[in-house]
């Protein structure tokens, strides 16, 4: 049986070129990046390296960027970095943010709320999934230290008007955070012309490695550790650097960046294909997320009359790789709260369907899923 991979926005598997770029520090370039030595001096000097390639795609300076082990991390000390800072510098106790975000979002300003005692206010999303800036402009108080808003969702695919809501903040005076770790190498990420204020990114949705992640923070925005220790990263983001995962993911985003236009207008026409098959092969389907403004490699459905895990593990048993929403919520038989912000009644909110496309999909893989996705819902259907 050919095994089809349609779970790229789960994680993708590392680019050959990445693997030779990272070899060099895991035997030969060894040191630690503080070290005095040699060995350190060679390490440090990738490691910068790495920072300035990383800088210029994202048009960013390179004291900007700030290494860490995860997308998650980057994203809980951007949210526990600004709020801890403003908090002792005394500018408010107030959060921003929507009901679609990433649980590295989304539990993390829960744990500021309910231990720290931080206020938060939730923006509502329209029926696809889309935040409309002046809801933000709306929940923006005078003690409001941080809004957050992902670039774009990891279950539906909806792209958010980023550039719009940053301008919003900007307006105000307040810092924005976004999680962009599902646009990297599919969307355009110059912090410039986004105007945000912190950019959270992980290597592993982009062919990089897993395990490394980074955080964009605009100079001279304060930023407290969410990790106490040593001084590397600047004192931001202490713990000896993982020099290798970070040329990987460098040279990662790099090969993406260089890739993208064409490789996301292929992929988008493979979606386009997906989706219309989809909706004409299956009744009482629906396209979650918006249908236009959305990542060119996601399809995401509802499918009424099944639950998301059943169908995934339908596919699986036909050598079809899928998710049933977020890969991070896998296996939990209820509705996808996403969903359920979306408006979606629980009948159809428990039927999400995540198929994401990559690299290595072709248009017969596409085919084969058209083929056998009707034959699993159906006989779902039946039991």
């Amino acid at each position: 049986m050919k095994r089809i991979y349609m779970d790229y926005s789960a994680t993708t598997p590392v680019d050959p070129r990445v693997v030779d770029a990272m070899a060099p520090y895991w035997s030969d370039v060894f040191g630690n990046t503080l070290s005095a030595h040699a060995w350190g001096q060679a390490a440090a000097t990738a490691l910068e390296r790495a920072r300035e390639q990383v800088a210029r795609i994202l048009g960013a300076r390179p004291s900007e960027i700030v290494f860490t082990a995860s997308g998650t991390e980057a994203d809980n000390l951007a949210l526990r970095g600004v709020a801890w800072a403003a908090r002792r510098a005394g500018r408010g106790n107030h959060i921003v943010t929507t009901p679609i975000e990433h649980h590295a979002v989304e539990a993390t300003v829960e744990q500021l709320h309910r231990l720290f005692g931080f206020e938060v206010t939730v923006v509502p999303v329209d029926g696809h999934g889309l935040v409309d800036p002046d809801a933000v402009r709306q929940a923006i108080r005078p003690d409001t230290v941080l809004v957050s808003v992902m670039t774009a969702s990891n279950e539906v695919g909806t792209v958010q008007p980023i550039a719009e809501i940053a301008a919003v903040c900007r307006e105000h005076g307040v810092p924005f955070h976004t999680d962009a770790v599902q646009a990297a190498g599919r969307m355009a990420l110059n912090v410039e012309d986004l105007g945000v204020d912190l950019l959270a990114l992980s290597a592993h949705k982009f062919y990089g490695p897993k395990g490394v992640g980074l955080l964009y923070v605009r100079r001279g925005l304060a930023l407290m550790p969410a990790i106490t220790g040593g001084g590397h990263e600047g004192g931001r983001r202490p713990g000896t650097v993982n020099v290798a995962g970070i040329v990987g993911m460098a040279t990662a985003l790099e090969l993406a960046e260089a890739a993208r236009e064409e490789e996301t207008a292929r992929l988008a026409r493979l979606r386009d294909r997906l989706i219309e098959g989809v909706l004409s092969a299956i009744p009482d389907v629906r396209l979650t997320g918006h249908p236009t403004r959305r990542l060119p490699h996601l399809a995401s459905f509802a499918i009424r009359g099944v639950e998301g895990a059943s169908v995934v593990v339908g596919l699986d048993l036909e050598g079809i790789a899928a998710s049933s929403g977020a890969a991070c919520t896998e296996g939990e038989a209820r509705p996808s709260p996403v969903l359920e912000a979306m408006g979606l009644a629980p009948e159809w909110a428990v039927g999400a369907l995540r198929l994401s496309l990559g690299r290595y999909n072709t248009e017969e893989d596409v085919d084969a899923v058209l083929e056998a996705l009707p034959r699993v819902v159906a006989r779902l259907r039946e039991e």
